[in-house]
């Protein structure tokens, strides 16, 4: 009897000795728990609700909750709705590119032809000075620069260059896609100047001894070792250039559209479901847009 109530007490030690451990996946689990939490409420909840009124019935009165496809098949059966999506796929295009090159250089002697860290960050920081005040206010100020009397028409006028003002500088695509690659540039800066800093300059030094001219070493080694960078910004500018509706409505005089700005106006005529509809065929487009991008270039290794 005394030998087994020693091994019961033995038994006992052991069970207090012993503590209860979570696998490392469940720890990783709980530990992302937080930001699962904040995403799903404040992320996925609100997507989830615009698909939900997408299917609502609605009228001048009010919202009515419902299951119907109206919304859809007059979103995607109508012709304006096509060429508003044409025309805002056109400003992403032409903003992509000329932001693309203007980032790239811009981030290429920032990382190159800089030699102070001092002084880089000295520069970057004046890239983002603009960023200190209103987007609102930024586009606006092109207006007395691009109008009829404003600044470059009346220079223009004033070297004998021109006869007479030109109109399409200001209220035309041309105003809207100026300010959007104003106001996003800095957007495709930042990655390339992120990626271009990692380089390791040995790469440089090996292929000029193997021969290469400078524009070869640029075209295989640089832009090559770039793309991740790229890629990011390209995801930045294309997904605010789709949402943007101010910069058409202002910079266009109202004479052009984008799929944002119609979803606006379908807002403040208390169309929420044909607006809510419109956004989900939107964020379908998008992310078929950055999966396509994710396909060609992996991003994750600047993550």
């Amino acid at each position: 009897m005394a030998t087994i109530a020693a091994e019961t007490e033995d038994d006992k030690e052991g069970a207090r000795g012993r503590t209860f451990r979570l696998s490392p996946s469940a720890i990783s689990y709980l530990q992302a728990t937080p930001l699962i939490a904040i995403l799903g409420f404040f992320f996925l909840l609100p997507i989830a609700m615009i698909a939900v009124v997408s299917f609502w019935d609605y009228d001048f009165a009010g919202l009515y909750p419902d299951f119907l496809t109206m919304n859809y098949t007059d979103t995607l059966g109508s012709w304006v709705t096509w060429k508003t999506y044409l025309n805002t796929l056109k400003f992403t295009a032409i903003v992509w590119g000329l932001t693309l090159v203007i980032g790239f250089w811009v981030a290429y002697f920032l990382a190159f032809h800089i030699r102070k860290t001092s002084t880089q960050m000295i520069l970057f920081l004046v890239c983002t000075v603009p960023f200190m005040t209103s987007n609102i206010i930024r586009m606006i100020s092109w207006i007395p620069v691009l109008g009829r009397n404003g600044l470059v028409n009346s220079t223009l006028i004033q070297m004998g260059i021109i006869p007479q003002p030109l109109e399409w500088l200001l209220y035309s695509d041309f105003a809207v896609v100026l300010a959007m690659v104003h106001l996003y540039t800095l957007f495709m800066v930042t990655p390339i100047f992120n990626t271009l800093m990692r380089i390791d300059r040995s790469l440089f030094e090996a292929a000029r001894d193997a021969g290469a001219s400078g524009w070869q070493v640029l075209w295989n080694v640089v832009i090559p070792l770039a793309k991740p960078g790229m890629a990011i910004g390209t995801i930045f500018v294309v997904t605010l250039v789709m949402a943007d509706f101010s910069t058409v409505q202002v910079m266009s005089g109202g004479q052009s559209a984008s799929v944002a700005l119609m979803m606006k106006n379908q807002m403040s005529l208390l169309q929420y479901p044909a607006a809510a509809a419109n956004a989900v065929v939107l964020l379908a487009v998008v992310l078929l847009m950055v999966a396509a991008i994710l396909r060609v270039v992996d991003i994750r290794k600047e993550l």
